[in-house]
């Protein structure tokens, strides 16, 4: 049987996590958020792991947690914003014979939907700064892995599960 696997990519506030709960749930799918199996895995929040041990210690959990994700989980996947930087993540995805979806997000969205807290390491000091300088680094990764792009503004969550599941023709 063919694998069912979706992968969500963007920039934090776009809904990776909110989406891809809806999305799994129309689909009936397994979900997985990197982000959160991280915190479970390590038994700390994903800021501590950033302000206490630094960001490439979060980036080598990181990278460990996707890659397993990416080989060995089938179901709705949602990734952290930076996890599509990684080079072998970024690699993995590249060749994946699977939907990679890129939900983007306007700056006055995600600032509405995030309020650029402090649960967002790298967006501590001049959040909104940080978020367009984050966005202008990685923007070009995320439009070349995706096979599909959708914009969440102004959408609930289930409805951008919907425009997914109709833009990739799924039976739900």
């Amino acid at each position: 049987m063919q694998k069912k696997k979706i992968v969500l990519i963007g920039p934090p506030g776009a809904g990776k996590s909110t989406v891809g709960k809806a999305l799994s749930k129309e689909l009936k799918w397994e979900f997985a958020d990197s982000d959160r199996i991280i915190e479970v895995k390590t038994g700390r929040k994903i800021t501590d792991i950033f302000v206490e041990d630094g960001e490439p210690t979060f980036r080598g959990i990181e990278e460990e947690v996707v890659l397993e994700l990416l080989n060995g989980f089938d179901g709705v996947i949602s990734l952290g914003g930076g996890a599509p930087i990684n080079p072998k993540i970024e690699n993995v995805l590249a060749s994946a014979d699977y939907p990679v979806i890129f939900l983007d997000v306007t700056i006055a969205q995600a600032a509405i939907r995030i309020g650029f807290n402090k649960e967002r390491p790298l967006l501590l000091i001049n959040p909104r700064q940080q978020w367009i300088s984050l966005m202008s680094t990685r923007r070009g990764i995320y439009e070349k892995l995706a096979t599909q792009t959708i914009s969440t503004d102004s959408k609930k969550p289930a409805e951008a599960a919907a425009q997914i599941v109709n833009l990739l023709e799924i039976n739900a």
